[in-house]
This record gives structure tokens, C-alpha cells and sequence, in this order.
């Protein structure tokens, strides 16, 4: 299986076969060997009859449908973890992305061995004022944040090598940010194609201005998991330590000053610094704690994954020999 076309689905239904259509004829005209997963994310119109219509017509088409509406990020966590092809290319079901970039990305991962290549939808027919310029500010917090040099990090049209989509886990809301999974789990070969994005022919985007705020959002917590997911004691530790050293030094310049520099003066307890030192101590105190129970909480994941491995070389045939 040469491709794995993975697409997720809400309420579509009047533009599935003309896209369906679209990709067969891409699919034939370069020979590929394909699959086309569409994941239905709970729609309430006629999507899944649609799909299954289709099915019945081209046996490479597949599908999965929901019970409700889970968001995409599942719809593509199933889809991955369906897909069988060498090559997973993932892309929208509103014929906004352009299956005639489907080979080229092919390429970029058969040919230059990368591991993922993400759209750049560098010439946008979206509203300028609701997407765009929300898109560009968070793009941007995108880069900064998390170090991955990409310009459209939410772009549905994506390219990945299968061993990419096997390892990387994508919940909640995270699909906004597969390549910074994709880099915390170790693979690097990351790049971007301009590629062409085209007005929505039918229905309407089923995202509204919420969606930024639950992107920033999420960019923090994929920021903190991915730094310190696995070691949370050198953040809340650190920040522990000083703000206990924060504290004592109040606490040491208070003793010192009411012991030799001015005895006859207030109460300790009656100076602003006291309040802030005490304050300082158990916050670091605090901090400390939950840095520990973190670490413990990490540790006794019995399921975690400690390592990924990229390739083997005769394990299995040892494996057979030893066990003969």
C-alpha cells in the first residue's frame, strides 16, 4: 500500500463523492496503491450514507463513523491508527485542500526521507478579518514557542512517513499541533510545501473565533508536556527552590536587622517583609511538593513509553533462533 488517505468528516455530505472522485483520479493517473479512511465525526446529515455508497463502489474506500461528535483530533487518531499505507497524507473533507498535491508530497517523503510535510496554505481564500489574521498571531506564537519553523502549523493538508503516525498520540485538541508531537518524539525531518487552498464550495466552516483561544491554550500545554511532560521536578522544583530562597532572604535580612541594626524598632511581624517571606516559603514549599508528586505520577506509569526505537536489524531472526 503506497498511500493512506485520511480524512476527517463533519456534516460534508454535498461535497464527499466530488471529492472522493477528485482523488480517484490522482490516485489512477499516478498509479498508486491507495486506501481513502473517512472518519466521521459524528455528522447528523447524510455524510455517512455518502460514504458508505461509496465503499460499495471503489473497495479502497473505508470507513469509520463515531457515535457523536468527538473532534478531530480523535477522528484523526483513529484514522491513524486504521491507516496502512507506507505514506499517510491527511487532508479536509470541504474540497478546500487540493488532492493534486497528493503526489508531490509523496515524494518529499519517499524520495528525500522526510518524515513530515505540512501545507503552507500561503495564498488563503478565507474570511481576512475572523481567520486570517487570528491564523497569522497564531502561527506565529506557534514558532516561537515551540521552536518548529513552520507557517501554517493547522493546515489539514499533511504528508507523514507511517512510522510517524504510529508513535505520535494526538487527543484533545492537538491536531492543531501534529509537528510539534511529531518533533517531541524525536523525529526532526520536518518541512513545509506551499500548496494551493481553494474557496469552501459547500457548507460552512464548522470552527469559529473559540478555536484561537483553545489554541493558545493548548500551546501552553503542549509547551510544558513536551519539556518537562516527563521530568515536571526541574520546573516546579526549580521554581520551588527560589522562591523559598525568595523567602528566606526576607526572613535573613529581617533577623539580622531586628538583632543587630534595629532592636528597639517594630515587630517583625508588623513589617510588609514578613508577610512576603512567609508568603514565598510556602509557595516554594508548595511548588516543591507538587514537582515530587509529579515525578512520582511519572514514574509509576507503568504503560509510558520510555523510549521509541527507528529501526532495527536481525532482532526478529534472533529472536526466532533463540526460541527454537
Amino acid at each position: 500500500m503506497n498511500l493512506s488517505i485520511v480524512i476527517p468528516l463533519l456534516n460534508e455530505e454535498e461535497s464527499l463523492k466530488e471529492l472522493h472522485d477528485w482523488i480517484v483520479q490522482v490516485m489512477q493517473s499516478n498509479h498508486f496503491l491507495y486506501e481513502i479512511l473517512f472518519i466521521d465525526d459524528g455528522s447528523t446529515d447524510d455524510s455517512w450514507e455518502v460514504v458508505s455508497q461509496l465503499s460499495r463502489e471503489n473497495p479502497n474506500v473505508k470507513g469509520i463513523r463515531f457515535l457523536k461528535n468527538f473532534g478531530k483530533s480523535q477522528a484523526l487518531h483513529a484514522g491513524f491508527k486504521a491507516a496502512t499505507g507506507e505514506v499517510v497524507v491527511t487532508m479536509d473533507a470541504d474540497l478546500q485542500d487540493n488532492p493534486e498535491e497528493i503526489p508531490a508530497l509523496y515524494a518529499l517523503i519517499t524520495e528525500e526521507r522526510f518524515d513530515l510535510i505540512s501545507g503552507w496554505k500561503k495564498k488563503r481564500y478565507d474570511a481576512i478579518i475572523t481567520k486570517n489574521i487570528p491564523s497569522k498571531l497564531f502561527n506565529w506564537a506557534a514558532r516561537k514557542t515551540s521552536g518548529v519553523k513552520l507557517h501554517d502549523f493547522n493546515c489539514g493538508l499533511k504528508a507523514y512517513r507511517k512510522q510517524v503516525i504510529k508513535t505520535i498520540e494526538v487527543s484533545g485538541e492537538m491536531h492543531r499541533y501534529i509537528p510539534v508531537l511529531v518533533k517531541s518524539a524525536g523525529f526532526t525531518k520536518i518541512d513545509e510545501k506551499v500548496v494551493q487552498h481553494q474557496a469552501r464550495k459547500y457548507g460552512k466552516t464548522k470552527f469559529g473565533m473559540e478555536r484561537f483561544i483553545n489554541g493558545f491554550l493548548d500551546l501552553i500545554t503542549i509547551w510544558f508536556v513536551s519539556k518537562f511532560g516527563r521530568r515536571p521536578m526541574h520546573l516546579f522544583g526549580a521554581l520551588g527552590v527560589v522562591m523559598s530562597l525568595i523567602g528566606f532572604g526576607f526572613a535573613l535580612y529581617l533577623g539580622i536587622d531586628k538583632l543587630f541594626l534595629n532592636p528597639t524598632g517594630r515587630l517583625i511581624t508588623d513589617r510588609p517583609q514578613f508577610f512576603i517571606s512567609l508568603t514565598a516559603m510556602i509557595m516554594g514549599t508548595q511548588l516543591f511538593l507538587a514537582g515530587f508528586l509529579g515525578e512520582i505520577m511519572v514514574r509509576s506509569r507503568k504503560d509510558q513509553k520510555r523510549y521509541e526505537i527507528s529501526e532495527e536489524i536481525n532482532l526478529r531472526a534472533s529472536e526466532k533462533q533463540y526460541s527454537s
